[in-house]
C-alpha cells in the first residue's frame, strides 16, 4: 500500500517538474493505545506511529518562491518566502504556512523549493493527519537545506504551527509522528517530555480501527469545558493537599475524600483522570510482561470511564465497543481520541478479524444507517527519509 503511494508521489513530481526529487520523506499518522484526555492533565500517554503515511517529494528551485502541490486535493499553492505569513481561507495550506512561519521565527535560513505530497491517512478519523503533514513538511525542509534541528524540536515546532492555525493541541500527535519506532509504543511524560519505549508485541492479536464515520459538533465546546473542569478539580485537590502538584500525585482515596467539596461533574472528570494515569502505568507493565489480555481489559475500562465519567463518547462509539465486548475474540476496545465520533481501537485475536468486521459492519449499518470504515494498522517508524531500493 505504501509502496504504491510513494511511487505515485515520485512519478507525479517527475511529470510536474521534469526532474527527480532531491529527497523523499515519509511521515506517519498515529494511534494512542491508552491514556486519553490526560496529556493536558500532566499525565502519561502511550502512542505509536502507524503504517499509514503522508509521502512528500522535494527539490530546491533556486528562487524565493515555494510551490506546494496536494496531489489528493488536486490543489496547489505558491508562497513568497520574503512575504509575511498569514492565515488563508484554503485551510490545508495553513498547516504548511504555520511550519514556514515557525522556521522563520526561529531564525532558520532556507530558499524556495518545489514539493508534492500524497497521503493514505484517513482525514478526520483521529489518526493525526495534520501532525504528519506538519512534521513531514518540516523534516523535508530541514533535510533539503541541511538545517540543524533536533527531532524533539521538529515535534514542538509542528505543535506550535498547529496552535498558529488555531487548534490548541497537546504534544502527543507530533511527538509520536516524529519519534515513533517500529513495534514500539512511546510512554510520554506530558509534563516533562521525558519518554521511554516499550515493546508493542501484540503476539496473537491484531490492531483494528473501526471508524464510526461520525463527528458530533459537541467536540470543541466539550473539550474546552472538560479542561476547565479538570483545572477546577486539581485546584480543589491542591487546596486540601498542598503537597500535591498534579493529578498524577493524587491517590484515588485522597480524591474520594474530597467528593463532597466538588460538583458532581468536576468529581467525575477528576476521578477519570486519576484512574487513567494509573492505567497507562499498568498498560506498560502488561506490555513488558507480554500480558496482552490485561492490556485489553484496561482498554475496556478506559472506554467505560470515557463514556460514563468523562462523558465524551456517543451512541455510535458505545455501540461499537459494547458489541465487540460480547465477542470472545476481542480482548480490548475503546474510543480513541477526543471523542464524540472518530474511531475505536480494538485488539482482535488473529484469525477472527474478518468475521468480526463483517458482523459489526452489518449491525452498525442496520442500527445507525451508517457505513463503518475499517483500518488495519501496524506500528511503524516515525518521520524519515525514504531511500529508493
Amino acid at each position: 500500500m505504501n509502496d504504491i503511494l510513494i511511487h505515485k508521489t515520485i512519478s507525479f513530481f517527475k511529470e510536474t517538474f521534469n526532474s527527480e526529487p532531491k529527497i523523499v520523506v515519509i511521515s506517519p499518522g498515529r494511534i494512542n493505545i491508552i491514556g486519553e484526555h490526560i496529556d493536558y492533565n500532566d499525565g502519561f500517554v502511550l502512542p505509536a506511529a502507524i503504517d499509514k503515511i503522508i509521502c512528500f517529494a522535494f527539490e530546491k528551485n533556486n528562487s524565493n518562491t515555494s510551490k506546494i502541490i496536494a496531489i489528493d486535493l488536486d490543489d496547489v499553492f505558491e508562497i513568497d518566502l520574503n512575504d509575511a505569513i498569514n492565515l488563508d481561507d484554503k485551510v490545508w495550506t495553513n498547516y504548511l504556512r504555520g511550519v514556514i512561519n515557525q522556521l522563520k521565527i526561529n531564525g532558520y535560513n532556507f530558499e524556495g523549493f518545489n514539493c508534492v505530497f500524497s497521503s493514505n491517512i484517513p482525514v478526520g478519523s483521529g489518526l493525526s493527519s495534520s501532525a504528519a503533514l506538519e512534521c513531514g513538511f518540516l523534516f523535508g525542509i530541514k533535510e533539503l537545506f541541511h538545517l540543524n534541528i533536533k527531532q524533539i524540536d521538529i515535534a514542538l515546532m509542528g505543535q506550535k504551527a498547529e496552535h498558529w492555525v488555531g487548534i490548541n493541541c497537546g504534544i502527543m500527535d507530533q511527538f509520536s509522528s516524529v519519534m515513533g519506532l517500529e513495534n514500539k509504543v512511546i510512554k510520554i511524560d506530558c509534563r516533562t517530555l521525558d519518554y521511554e519505549y516499550h515493546d508493542a508485541n501484540f503476539s496473537d492479536y491484531s490492531l483494528v480501527l473501526f471508524d464510526s464515520n461520525v463527528k458530533h459538533s459537541l467536540m470543541t465546546s466539550a473539550y474546552n469545558q472538560r479542561r476547565q473542569q479538570c483545572e477546577e478539580g486539581i485546584a480543589i485537590i491542591k487546596n486540601n493537599f498542598p503537597e500535591i502538584s498534579s493529578f498524577r500525585e493524587c491517590s484515588e482515596n485522597q480524591l474520594l475524600s474530597l467528593k463532597d467539596k466538588m460538583s458532581s461533574d468536576v468529581f467525575k472528570r477528576s476521578h477519570f483522570v486519576v484512574k487513567e494515569i494509573g492505567r497507562v502505568i499498568q498498560a506498560c507493565e502488561a506490555l513488558d510482561t507480554g500480558n496482552i489480555e490485561v492490556l485489553g481489559q484496561l482498554m475496556f475500562e478506559t472506554h467505560e470511564g470515557l463514556s460514563t465519567e468523562y462523558e465524551v463518547s456517543c451512541p455510535e462509539l458505545d455501540f461499537l465497543v459494547n458489541t465487540v465486548k460480547e465477542e470472545e475474540s476481542v480482548i480490548g476496545s475503546r474510543l480513541m481520541g477526543g471523542g464524540f465520533g472518530g474511531c475505536t481501537i480494538n485488539l482482535i485475536k488473529k484469525g477472527n478479524e474478518e468475521a468480526i468486521k463483517s458482523k459489526l459492519s452489518k449491525l452498525y449499518l442496520e442500527t445507525f444507517g451508517i457505513e463503518l470504515k475499517i483500518y488495519d494498522v501496524k506500528i511503524g517508524n516515525g518521520t524519515s527519509l525514504y531511500t529508493q531500493q
